[in-house]
């Protein structure tokens, strides 16, 4: 088996040298070895892991959270590779929207063309198209029987007029204000106040989904949050372990409070 040693593993992935010796004294990140001389070498498992980190680190993970993830019993490499490839895709298709965006818009404003205002906020948020990484990890995690979920609840929101839909997403954007505030006061995810936040954003998403609010739906939601990579850069825009916080947030009040 090739070894490398602790400047090579920097090359080759862009950490310094410096932080792979953290990662080795917080626990992170052991080498395979560590010679007399103390000098790390790091073999195969150890650059896999190092990648899970990198990617983890990408959607603002904590490393103690990383740590926890990737030592838990029941962590699968290559389904976490799947999960990453998921996020990557919708990221990769919402960047390139919004570059078109921005060119169509400079376009305008220059007079190479005429405004057009129901182009303006693409990219910003989940067109149909893009939709599809985010249902085929919802049918990867639930089951196949998961599309009629989903199908009612594609079916809910064309039903919607667009005052009802932006109201909709409205109550989202303010549920992230209101949990970014609690997680900066430092509220626990079960107090009272994040408790009264999520029994309210549970109703709302419940309503989107065509059910009455129930401790199964509620559950679902916890693992989507906390696991779902369609929401991994919405939670690590609020801070590093919202998506944690708020999928123990839920586990709580479901289990708390609903049948």
């Amino acid at each position: 088996m090739r070894l490398y040693t602790v400047s090579e593993v920097a090359k080759l992935s862009g950490v310094s040298v410096r932080t792979l010796h953290h990662y080795h004294e917080v626990g992170l990140l052991k080498p395979a070895t560590v010679g007399a001389n103390g000098y790390r070498h790091y073999g195969e498992e150890e650059l896999l892991r190092l990648q899970q980190i990198l990617f983890h680190r990408e959607v603002g993970l904590p490393l103690s959270e990383i740590s926890r993830l990737l030592d838990a019993p029941d962590f699968d490499r290559a389904a976490a590779l799947r999960a990453h490839r998921l996020r990557l895709i919708g990221q990769a298709r919402r960047y390139r929207q919004l570059i078109r965006t921005v060119d169509e818009t400079l376009a305008a404003l220059e007079g190479a063309t005429t405004m057009n205002t129901e182009r303006l906020y693409r990219g910003f948020h989940l067109e149909e198209s893009e939709k599809a990484p985010s249902e085929d990890w919802l049918r990867s995690r639930f089951g196949p029987e998961t599309q009629e979920n989903i199908d009612r609840s594609r079916a809910i929101g064309a039903s919607w007029s667009a005052e009802e839909r932006e109201a909709y997403f409205n109550e989202g954007y303010h549920f992230d204000e209101a949990l970014a505030k609690a997680i900066q006061q430092g509220l626990p995810n079960s107090s009272a106040a994040v408790q009264d936040l999520v029994r309210v954003h549970c109703a709302t998403v419940c309503r989107g989904w065509g059910i009455a609010p129930c401790k199964g739906a509620c559950l679902v939601l916890a693992e989507i949050y906390s696991d779902g990579p369609m929401f991994q850069p919405r939670f690590a825009r609020i801070g590093p372990g919202a998506a944690e916080y708020v999928g123990e947030a839920i586990r709580s009040y479901a289990e708390r409070e609903l049948a």
